[in-house]
């Protein structure tokens, strides 16, 4: 199979698709690659490290889409690289269709198959393509928010770990999964007096069990999620129903009842966010103001640290991108059903529910797919 990576083009991303080392392992397993010039250098990458591992460098992304078998990118595609797919082409990236009725609509049109990172799962009930980019995400959140709690930044001007007679900095995450988890692990260490909230009493146990005493932890009721945000510098979003818009958890009128200049860091804007008064931004202009509340809303973070970032990805999706080439989409589906899982769009319908559910689009069961 002849696999492409191009460069990615939203705003601030630094990220590739495919590494070096993943060049290697698949022109091992008798595949071509050919890699957009330039597309690793965000994450120091240059293009003579992909020479080296055998690929071949092209000129622009246009070359890369039409000589390519199976697309591998970071972020979903934008408007005029969704236009370069083509019916049977396998693209194979994160795509957060949900909150996204155009790019929906556009993957539908190509008749390329489409695979979701955040939606393949694993034997645990797991994510595994998108638990990589959660755990950077997570760890950024509390550093993203220290530096939007900043006076000159428009927040509280509070320090999180406070100083010897002054209290630190009050810190609520919302979902204890692993944003939740990593962001409440690193803003503990920061000095913060932390809370995670979720719905879960067995992962709220797991929690208390593994981290006693480095953060507390709550039920996530609407009442209790309200009383503990009242009192908040820093409330972090981290909900995820998988593929699924996020709920929104803060409404535009609640924020009256939060403290002037606190911040909200929402990690789940990929999916649409989980305030309401949640935009997605950059990194180049990552916060705005709502009724005197800071929003961070960018919806690349782990693209702030991309050489991190890349490497956690890559040696995560290897493994099911080397099944993609070897096999063929239907083959290395049909052989895991946690690939299959990942199946968004295939030949002109859409074929995961939650999506559809979100959008109001009609949804080819995958295992249909498979037959088509």
């Amino acid at each position: 199979m002849h696999i492409g990576c191009p460069t990615e083009i939203k705003p601030q991303e630094f990220r590739v698709g495919l590494t070096p080392n993943a060049a290697r392992e698949a022109i091992a397993h008798g595949h071509k690659v050919t890699v957009q010039t330039g597309a690793g250098d965000g994450a120091g990458f240059p293009d003579a490290d992909y020479e080296s591992a055998g690929a071949q460098i092209a000129g622009n992304a246009a070359d890369v889409f039409a000589q390519a078998d199976m697309i591998v990118k970071v972020k979903e595609p934008q408007a005029v690289e969704r236009k370069m797919l083509r019916e049977g082409q396998i693209l194979f990236t994160y795509l957060h269709l949900a909150p996204d009725p155009e790019q929906t609509k556009d993957l539908i049109a190509s008749g390329a198959t489409c695979i979701a990172y955040e939606t393949v799962t694993d034997d645990r009930g797991g994510l595994p393509l998108l638990a990589p980019m959660s755990e950077v995400a997570g760890r950024l959140a509390p550093q993203v928010g220290a530096w939007t709690l900043q006076k000159a930044n428009g927040g509280r001007g509070v320090l999180m770990g406070g100083v010897p007679g002054v209290g630190p900095a009050r810190v609520v995450v919302i979902g204890g999964g692993v944003v939740g988890t990593h962001a409440a692990k690193i803003a503990s260490g920061m000095g913060a007096d932390v809370t995670v909230l979720d719905r879960s009493l067995p992962r709220l146990r797991y929690l208390d069990d593994v981290f006693g005493g480095q953060f507390k932890t709550s039920y996530a009721s609407a009442g209790n999620t309200m009383d503990l945000a009242r009192e908040a510098d820093l409330i972090v979003g981290a909900v995820l129903i998988p593929g699924a818009a996020a709920p929104k958890l803060i409404s535009r009128a609640q924020l009256q009842e939060l403290k002037p200049g606190a911040a909200l860091v929402d990690v789940a804007i990929d999916q649409g966010g989980c305030f309401e008064t949640s935009k997605a931004t950059t990194h180049q202009d990552p916060v705005y103001e709502v009724d005197g509340i800071m929003h961070y809303c960018v919806a690349n973070m782990p693209g702030a640290v991309a050489r991190t970032s890349t490497i956690a990805l890559g040696n995560a999706t290897m493994p099911f991108m080397l099944a993609l080439a070897d096999k063929g989409w239907r083959q290395a589906c049909e052989d895991d059903p946690h690939l299959l899982a990942g199946l968004n769009v295939h030949a002109g319908q859409l074929t995961y529910f939650a999506v559809g559910k979100a959008l109001g689009i009609d949804v080819l069961s995958p295992a249909l797919a498979l037959k088509t």
